[in-house]
């Protein structure tokens, strides 16, 4: 299998980039993604969506592309879509020799719950299993879906395939918020989490998605991370168990991760508008400069980024997955070919992130 990487990837080819983004953070992201050369699975393959994606993404080098399914059925669908997929490697699951194989590793890492040799067998048949082993076991470095199945499953794939990134219990996720208002944040872009998994974190899940966040706006917005624990009330304004909820992490936070620049609780104007932080907040290195927003619960992280897509005409990147030990990223069901190219190319500098645990 490892020759047959090597030879498909030797045959990738460059073509004319697609339409450049008018946010520069995100064209940076792309050209990053090129120059980490990550090879990414899309297990739903099946999606013309998905195809298209593929088509630009290794005709462009963003990154080495692997398409889950049977190559003939999948051949009709791209010619339908009008997709070139030859640049792509297609892998039959059925067909692979490597079925036993994931089912004996996936045996193992879930026989303490209780699953079956029968049950890891048929857990594997399915795509996004399939795909989430090839990631597990080294076989590619990412893995892309969820246009065709719900986040739950992505999850548990993700989960009982990949788990949690050591050092962390909470899987979060994070949208990446690119603004023509270059004042806030990085020159515009900013980190909201967690907007999309979590619905009611608890003080210690407020500390992974924190940890998790910062580590994404080191590696995404090239920049210290400065982290506002966002709430109703700022520095003691208001008294609410949500707003102890909110304190409770910042102690857990500043205790684990002492360099950290974090600060909180405080209202989203207090973290944003240097104004507004040196009347409530005069005494913070974060109030006022913060590029990394952590929401309170998932009600404030949905609504304050959709008001920001569409009040400020921000580009948002997202759901991005975080706290797993390998970056596999989760999908809208109604998204664009063009948000999974760039799914694609944040899943793929993610994956340096594991070249960096390595060292």
């Amino acid at each position: 299998m490892a020759v047959e990487l090597d030879k498909h990837n030797s045959a990738i080819q460059a073509r004319e980039p697609m339409q450049p983004s008018p946010f520069e953070l995100i064209n940076r992201i792309r050209e990053r993604a090129r120059a980490a050369a990550k090879t990414i699975v899309l297990p739903e393959a099946f999606d013309p969506r998905i195809l298209r994606a593929a088509d630009a993404a290794t005709a462009e080098g963003l990154a080495r592309v692997i398409l889950v399914g049977n190559p003939e059925d999948l051949g009709k669908i791209a010619a339908e879509a009008e997709a070139d997929i030859d640049k792509a490697l297609v892998v039959d699951p059925e067909a692979s020799g490597m079925l036993d194989w994931f089912a004996s590793q996936y045996y193992e890492r879930r026989k303490h719950k209780g699953i079956t040799e029968a049950q890891a067998q048929m857990a594997v048949r399915e795509p996004l299993f399939f795909g989430a082993m090839m990631v597990n076991t080294g076989m590619c470095d990412g893995m892309v879906a969820g246009s065709m199945s719900p986040t739950a499953k992505l999850i548990q794939a993700a989960l009982h395939c990949v788990g949690p990134r050591p050092g962390l219990k909470t899987v979060s996720s994070f949208f990446l918020m690119a603004t023509p208002m270059k004042e806030f944040g990085v020159n515009g872009a900013l980190i909201y989490a967690d907007a999309g998994v979590v619905p009611e974190p608890t003080s210690e899940q407020l500390a992974d998605i924190t940890a998790a966040a910062a580590d994404h706006c080191r590696l995404l917005l090239e920049a210290d991370p400065l982290v506002a624990l966002l709430s109703f009330s700022t520095m003691g304004s208001a008294e609410h168990p949500l707003v102890a909820k909110v304190r409770q992490a910042l102690e857990m936070i500043r205790g684990r991760y002492p360099g950290l620049k974090v600060d909180g609780e405080m209202q989203l104007d207090a973290a944003i508008v240097p104004e507004v932080a040196q009347m409530k907040a005069p005494k913070s290195e974060v109030a006022g400069r913060a590029n990394t927003l952590i929401f309170p619960d998932l009600n404030a992280g949905n609504i304050g980024y959709k008001l920001t897509e569409r009040l400020a005409r921000a580009k948002a990147v997202g759901p991005v997955l975080q706290g797993l030990a390998a970056p596999i990223n989760d999908l809208s069901r109604g998204c664009k070919w063009e948000e999974i190219y760039d799914a694609i190319a944040i899943t793929a500098i993610q994956a340096t992130l594991n070249d960096e645990d390595k060292k």
